[in-house]
């Protein structure tokens, strides 16, 4: 089998499901941002201050992880600050080989923007004017509530005043933040309220042990499941590498739902022991509709491109198999079909 190097995989066109908007900063930004409001970090340095996040992300603790981002977040309080980085995210992402994105965030944590609203057409703004300025890309918003909150209902509806704007940026609402004892029905009038505002919905489920958050954002209408990682623990391995799927994996390969896996990410907070362990590509040879996503890019240290690069050097992949992950992601998608159609060709020519 040839090798695929990473300078290839970043030549690929690509789509991406699962990226937030306040774990993707450029560390020059945080730094320059916290200066401008006197938010005090961990340092100073660049190489110290990454060094930070990634330490936070290694530490195999999700509650560690995500204690990280009170710094991100204390630099997203104003409308200029989330339009800089939803821009400069875009860009990044662009420059990636990413064609099409949908990147989230919660619009309850930037409290300073001016509302959930103004927090959420600031992101869309930035999206829309890195297109404008030439990044070939288009980036689409999802919603996050956290479910450790209790705004969950006023940001489905926030979710739906943005879904119904003329630009059609939101596409999609989500429950994001600690999973444990914070299951998705604990949230059904939100939910509901996005599924009457015909908003998508996909849930974070299964970064936390075990099935049943998987199998409760379900019955409670996700379309997607942001990671699912731990369905594995519905299947056998088998000998030769193949997957026997129980019950919750079959009904999730037959009814095709999306995994929004994030490799890193899901072994830096010890949902899986190694990438070598993890299931995106006994998945996907199984007939689940695995993709591959970067999940925090600052904190895991991640691009789409390197990990797909790991997937490829830890499973010896060909581009055949790749572009499969592409294929899955674009089918996914909150976008229309139209729109699905012109980048399928485009990914079809890039992986002829």
């Amino acid at each position: 089998m040839t090798a695929v190097d990473l300078k290839q995989i970043r030549a690929l066109l690509k789509v991406l499901l699962h990226d937030h908007l306040d774990g993707g900063l450029r560390p020059s930004t945080i730094l320059e941002l916290a200066d401008g409001i006197g938010h005090v970090l961990p340092s100073t340095d660049p190489s110290e201050l990454v060094a930070y996040f990634r330490k936070g992300a290694d530490s195999g603790d999700l509650m560690m992880y995500l204690d990280t981002f009170q710094h991100t977040i204390a630099v997203l309080q104003t409308v200029e600050s989330l339009h800089r980085v939803a821009f400069e995210a875009a860009q990044d992402l662009a420059a990636d080989g990413i064609v099409y994105a949908e990147v989230r965030f919660a619009p309850e944590l930037h409290g300073g923007a001016g509302g959930l609203d103004a927090a959420i057409e600031a992101v869309c703004g930035g999206f829309a004017d890195a297109t404008a300025a030439g990044a070939d890309i288009v980036v689409n918003l999802i919603v996050c509530a956290m479910r450790t909150g209790t705004r969950s209902v006023e940001v489905a509806e926030a979710a739906v005043r943005g879904r119904a704007k003329p630009d059609g940026r939101v596409v999609a609402f989500d429950l994001a933040g600690a999973e444990t004892g914070f299951p998705p029905s604990d949230h059904i009038d939100a939910l509901g309220i996005a599924k009457r505002g015909l908003t998508h919905l996909t849930i974070h489920a299964s970064e936390a042990p075990g099935l049943e958050l998987i199998a409760d954002a379900l019955h409670q209408g996700a379309q997607r499941i942001g990671h699912g990682v731990r369905l594995i623990e519905d299947c056998q391995r088998l000998d030769d590498g193949a997957l026997q799927l129980g019950p919750l994996a079959t009904y999730v390969r037959d009814r095709e739902i999306p995994l929004e896996l994030c490799p890193s990410c899901n072994v830096q907070i010890g949902a899986v022991p190694t990438l070598a362990d993890h299931p995106a590509v006994p998945f996907l040879r199984a007939g689940i509709q695995a993709t591959v996503n970067t999940d925090n890019r600052l904190m895991s240290g991640v691009s789409l491109s390197s990990e797909l690069a790991a997937l490829v050097e830890t499973f010896d992949l060909d581009l055949a198999t790749l572009k499969q992950f592409q294929l899955n992601a674009l089918a996914a998608s909150f976008q229309s079909p139209q729109s699905k159609t012109v980048i399928q060709n485009r990914i079809q020519l890039a992986f002829a």
